[in-house]
């Protein structure tokens, strides 16, 4: 349906605004996901962004992907100043809305990067640490490798101010962030292992893939029934496992994937979505679980695909 504003448009322009847009998109939604940690906030971003490339006259725009950056920028600082109390609320352990990826879809997230380490679970809950102007200088310089110049201008501070909050934030997450040596082959193998220890009930076949530093977190944001707290170390994490595994529907299926570009998997009952477990893996043992069964981060998750064979 054409509005009025496309019905007066004989030029053309707001077709070229929307090409010229539809090729930044995947840049501003990756920069949006990591800068929010949602899925639906960096959409609702990316739209009001959208909203204003439409608007916006040609005195304002000198170039689109400075211009379309800075207004995401400025849109996710906004959100995250507001979202800081609601996170400081929230009932249990936060974490990010999961974002199933498969290879194919690499382009969709913003390029050959969004598989890299700055889309993992473990990262986007460390960007936490960070106050919302100290993760966009981050993230904008260390992941989307912008100028300081570039920097300065989408964030509103000075170039010099721009460089030393790049280096406290990139110290803090240096102090926070574990370092280990990732393999796509051993994180597969290691997460069928994994789901076949749980859903058979086999305690010492789970406990041989748990580090001895190991920590799990659920998330159900006070909807549904979750850990209240972080659980260490493997005897805890494997009893928790296989105590929720005892109450799960009679119709579960689980699905193989890639959680924020790393090994996990979902959770089926009845064809819809009821959960998404991330894993961080590490010199052949299982060293982090993440369980997200909260239902309004759940939102994004493919139904279960008809053929289950």
């Amino acid at each position: 349906m054409e509005t009025g504003e496309e019905r007066t448009d004989p030029t053309g322009r707001l077709a070229e605004r929307h090409e010229v847009f539809d090729r930044y998109r995947p840049l501003l939604f990756s920069i949006a996901y990591r800068m929010s940690g949602s899925v639906m906030d960096a959409e609702d971003v990316v739209q009001e962004a959208y909203l204003r490339w439409r608007r916006a006259s040609g005195t304002e725009v000198r170039s689109p992907k400075a211009y379309l950056s800075a207004v995401v920028t400025r849109l996710c600082i906004d959100q995250l100043r507001s979202a800081r109390t609601q996170r400081e609320e929230y009932v249990g352990p936060w974490l990010p809305e999961p974002l199933p990826v498969a290879p194919d879809d690499v382009g969709e997230i913003g390029g050959p990067e969004a598989l890299d380490e700055s889309l993992s679970m473990a990262f986007l809950v460390l960007l936490e640490s960070l106050n919302p102007t100290e993760r966009a200088v981050f993230l904008l310089r260390e992941v989307f490798d912008y100028d300081y110049p570039e920097i300065s201008r989408l964030v509103c501070k000075t170039e010099a101010n721009c460089r030393q909050i790049s280096r406290r934030a990139r110290e803090a997450v240096a102090a926070r962030r574990p370092r280990f040596e990732r393999s796509p082959e051993q994180e597969e193998q290691m997460t069928a292992r994994f789901i076949e220890a749980c859903t058979s009930g086999e305690m010492e076949g789970l406990l041989a893939l748990l580090s001895e530093d190991i920590t799990l977190w659920s998330d159900g944001g006070g909807k549904v029934r979750a850990a209240l707290n972080p659980i260490y170390g493997p005897d805890n994490v494997a009893r928790f496992l296989l105590g929720i595994l005892r109450n799960v529907p009679a119709g579960l299926v689980v699905r193989r994937t890639r959680i924020n570009g790393g090994p996990g998997f979902l959770a089926y009952d009845a064809d819809r979505p009821i959960g998404v477990v991330s894993l961080d893996v590490s010199e052949g043992r299982i060293r982090a679980v993440r369980i997200v069964v909260n239902p309004e981060k759940l939102g994004n998750i493919p139904p279960l695909p008809g053929d289950r064979s």
